[in-house]
């Protein structure tokens, strides 16, 4: 294949003539992400005597994979490291390099152990954990405060406490007050969410790591029932064309009790111009009962290296120092990004700039990840199927005993009874 000389972005480095090798590596799009994979890239590059060119990718991410597919199935060499969300490792782990056998154990002991579980595909570890994300339940301080609520710790307490306040601050004249916003639309952040509200009923992962289905258990029906229980009562209709910034517009603007997000929207909710700077609070998702848990989806981004890569070598040499603690540690400073390395959230200077991360260690600790390391090439059609079945439950289109019936027969029919 014709080197895609028209994407890469070759960085002078002011290496010596005689550097040894050119790694070509796709990591961030635009702003602080490309920035600071670049600078990190530049000083590995300038202690190495290598080069480095940067491959521009597309911003979106499933044209971004659709590009990585297209050129490692071709066996192209174009890319030696890429950068990959957390769904990817399973779905492309056939065209990534094991990496267990170039990184101690030493090096893997800090890291969250559901990242390395979910980057280690058929025993194989396929990539090497970056920045890391996991969802948290946002709330109003001032309205628990005011109204004499503690944070709750249970989805029943949550849904109780979102509709007290709400009818209160209705009553007060609030009338777009809304008690719980989330991401509703039939898209993968509908899985993330329905996920999380599964397994902190003890409902499963919606395929186990055997492989087996669990989308259709008393557990999984009641937390799918509950949810849906919330939409037009304490939650908009809205909510089922809802993403990430839909959900953040409504609760920053000040109309809802609480959200579930990702921890990237912490920093806006504090930001200057902000409605709600300075009365929210961060806390861990609630738990499915008194019996349940709390569990919040795992997300983040990766580094793999291919496994066509001409020089793997210096490719893996480039993810081990990106993936360091001292670059993690560089970029959680300067661009608030979520190490994937226990110990630095309790470094000094990391809690300074970004002191919400404490209150995120448990979070990341014990968040789960999606089934895409046993679903492998086909968790997107999995994933599909769940957040189809879930929107037509939360939608009112179907019950939702049919609708986790069906689901299941045709979970079972892509995975072949559990034959992945």
């Amino acid at each position: 294949m014709v080197r895609l000389v028209a994407v890469l972005v070759a960085l002078a480095l002011g290496t010596p003539a005689s550097a040894q090798v050119t790694v070509a590596i796709s990591c961030g799009a635009v702003g602080v992400e490309f920035q600071l994979c670049r600078e990190g890239a530049e000083t590995w590059a300038r202690e190495t005597g290598n080069r480095v060119e940067l491959v521009s990718t597309p911003a979106g991410s499933t044209q971004r994979l659709a590009l990585y597919q297209q050129l490692l199935s071709a066996g192209s060499a174009d890319i030696d490291v890429l950068q990959l969300d957390v769904v990817w490792p399973g779905i492309l782990a056939r065209n990534l390099l094991d990496l267990s056998e170039h990184v101690e154990a030493a090096e893997l002991a800090p890291v969250f152990p559901a990242l390395v579980q979910n980057n280690t595909v058929d025993g194989a570890l396929v990539a090497l954990p970056w920045f890391t994300n996991a969802g948290v339940l946002y709330f109003r301080r001032d309205l628990l405060e005011k109204h004499g609520h503690a944070v709750p710790e249970t989805w029943a307490e949550l849904t109780e406490t979102a509709t007290r306040i709400m009818q209160a601050e209705r009553a007060a004249g609030a009338d777009r007050m809304w008690g719980f916003v989330f991401q509703g639309r039939a898209y993968e952040g509908l899985t993330v969410n329905a996920l999380e509200w599964l397994h902190s009923h003890g409902g499963g992962r919606i395929v186990d790591p055997d492989g087996s289905v669990t989308v259709n258990t008393p557990h999984a029906i009641a937390a799918i029932r509950q949810a849906a229980g919330w939409v037009g009562r304490i939650t908009p209709r809205g909510v089922l064309n809802y993403a990430e910034e839909d959900a953040r517009g409504v609760f920053q603007s000040g109309n809802a009790v609480f959200m579930r997000n990702w921890p990237y929207a912490w920093p806006l909710m504090n930001a200057e111009d902000s409605a709600v700077r300075g009365r929210v609070g961060v806390a861990l998702l609630p738990k499915g009962g008194p019996d349940g848990q709390h569990s919040a989806t795992l997300g983040g981004e990766q580094l793999a290296v291919s496994r066509h890569s001409r020089n793997p070598e210096q490719a893996i040499s480039l993810v081990r120092y990106l993936t360091s603690a001292a670059e993690q540690k560089r970029r959680a400073i300067i661009g608030g990004f979520n190490p994937t390395l226990r110990p630095l959230y309790q470094d000094a200077e990391v809690l300074a700039a970004n002191p919400f991360f404490g209150e995120l260690y448990d979070t990341f600790l014990n968040a789960v990840p999606r089934p895409s390391a046993v679903t492998g090439r086909r968790y997107n059609q999995v994933s599909a199927e769940f957040w189809n079945a879930v929107h037509a439950v939360l939608a009112g289109q179907m019950a939702v005993e049919p609708a986790l019936d069906r689901l299941e027969r045709n979970l079972a029919r892509i995975g072949r009874d559990g034959r992945w």
